[in-house]
């Protein structure tokens, strides 16, 4: 049983975490995003609408957190966000053309940091798919 701290598997993907985030941070800069702001953009498809409950599962991300990101990105002119004309109740969201203009830019910022993490494209596809199984099995 590990005993020291660099040895904990929860620790070591705490720490790596934020300094990831970071990085990304960092490099999100120039596009006005935070590291959500940028994993929503993700999110959403090119020419998809969706609801914020949709969305949420997608980030894992509950409404109190995604509802004022959303208007953040909103405000941006990164997303648009209607009512659903079937159901007042959902709302809907989309990228607009300037936010499908920065998702296509976005792929860079992942592949920079990817490059300063001094990782293979093969340790990164393995790491990948071991926090993959990690996540679904859990």
């Amino acid at each position: 049983m590990p005993k020291h701290l660099d040895n904990q598997l929860c620790f070591l993907l705490y720490v790596t975490s934020k300094e990831i985030i970071r990085q990304y941070t960092l490099l999100l800069k120039p596009y006005d995003l935070t590291y959500t702001g940028y994993i929503t953009l993700l999110a959403l498809g090119e020419n998809e609408q969706i609801t914020v409950k949709e969305l949420g599962q997608r980030l894992f991300l509950d409404s109190g957190t995604l509802t004022p990101l959303l208007k953040k990105l909103e405000a941006k002119g990164y997303i648009c966000r209607e009512r659903s004309k079937q159901d007042e109740r959902l709302m809907k969201i989309y990228l607009t053309e300037e936010g499908r203009h920065v998702r296509r830019e976005l792929p860079a910022v992942s592949h920079q940091v990817m490059k300063q993490s001094n990782i293979s494209e093969q340790q990164f596809i393995q790491l990948k798919n071991v926090l993959q199984d990690i996540l679904h099995n859990g």
